[in-house]
């Protein structure tokens, strides 16, 4: 029986739930995943950005039952502080949690215009202006923190909270054929050539469910 539960809603949509699972698997978490239903209302909802509160992806270890993608990184932090989740240095560290809040709670438009589908790949697309202020703006903190960190992850050498919160947009970059500058798209492809988005993306390919209103040609 696996050591702790992790409840997603879709690998292929949900960019909530890609943030959960890496967070889980870099702490080395023994971890079992159940995916719900498409079909089911309130899973709709949150894929479909309706919802007022995400109730996934929630973790369940032992006794514990966390959700929101921040508050299981503190858990994991607090029960596995060797995994490296969050930067050694005070500065840094502080750094991280900044630009993982920004990720966090900001960037709409982004998020509206260019929703998470790994399966989805749209040449060309047009990306209207307020979409364009978010991606610049991501491209700015990726060109900050790599210039401090030297990479190839933002904070160094290995992937932090950071890495886990900005990965579905790396996804969104390729999907939506989003033009870079050579850093950000240095990194983008450091992300998307990770294992565990490897695994991830694999599964996503697999999963047999599909929600016609994200899954629709722009």
């Amino acid at each position: 029986m696996a050591e702790a539960t992790l409840t997603i809603s879709s690998r292929n949509y949900s960019s909530w739930s890609l943030r959960g699972w890496l967070l889980c698997r870099m702490a080395g978490l023994d971890l079992a995943v159940e995916v719900l239903s498409g079909a089911d209302a309130s899973t709709r909802a949150e894929l479909l950005h309706l919802s007022p509160s995400f109730l996934v992806p929630r973790l369940e270890h032992g006794a514990i039952a966390v959700w929101d993608v921040l508050a299981i990184a503190e858990y994991l932090n607090e029960i596995r502080p060797d995994a490296g989740l969050l930067p050694e240095a005070p500065a840094e560290r502080a750094r991280c949690r900044a630009v993982s809040g920004e990720m966090h709670g900001g960037f709409v438009n982004l998020r509206s215009a260019l929703p998470m589908n790994l399966r989805s790949l749209h040449r060309g697309f047009k990306i209207f202006n307020g979409a364009k202020g978010d991606i610049e703006r991501i491209c700015a903190i990726f060109e900050d923190c790599l210039s401090r960190s030297g990479g190839p992850y933002l904070f160094g050498a290995r992937p932090t909270l950071a890495d886990a919160m900005y990965a579905p947009v790396c996804t969104r970059f390729r999907t939506y054929d989003v033009t870079l500058p050579y850093t950000a798209a240095t990194y983008r492809d450091t992300i998307l050539a990770w294992d565990l988005m490897n695994e991830w993306a694999a599964l996503a390919e697999s999963e047999p469910e599909e929600i016609e209103e994200l899954d629709m040609e722009f």
